[in-house]
């Protein structure tokens, strides 16, 4: 396994997004449905019940409520948890287009979920930020 990277500046010029494909869902559930552990993107125990991050096709199917649909853009840089910068980052880009973005950190990379109608205006913004980031990086070693 590589070393996670906590310099912003490199994570910013190497964050390589990637969409996934699908549309994923945030529902919020009191207990636990029977979902196997590989169908769930991600959880959260909130004092309003258990929110769940899941394919749509998996909370349609279980009859789940819908609160938000979204795209799920991962950066595939190996980020370090306590890395300073990044998350402010590409929200900023992100903002600076209007587009809102929910973000979950794992232990390897950050994972961004937006609007389903604005994945590509989203992953255009990102790439953006990047290839900014390393251009500006280059600048500064020359």
């Amino acid at each position: 396994m590589k070393n996670s990277v906590s310099d912003l500046d490199v994570l910013l010029s190497t964050m390589a997004p990637e969409l996934h494909e699908g549309v994923y869902v945030f529902t919020s559930v009191e207990m636990m449905p029977d979902i196997p552990a590989q169908d769930i993107i991600a959880s959260m125990k909130e004092a309003e019940g258990l929110s769940l991050i899941l394919s749509e096709e998996h909370a349609l199917r279980l009859g789940l409520p819908v609160m938000f649909r979204a795209a799920w853009i991962s950066l595939t840089v190996h980020s370090d948890l306590q890395a300073v910068g990044l998350t402010a980052a590409f929200a900023a880009a992100l903002g600076a287009e209007g587009i809102s973005c929910n973000v979950v950190a794992g232990a390897f990379h950050d994972h961004i979920f937006v609007q389903i109608a604005r994945a590509q205006d989203a992953m255009n913004a990102l790439v953006k930020l990047q290839r900014d980031s390393l251009a500006k990086s280059r600048s500064a070693t020359a």
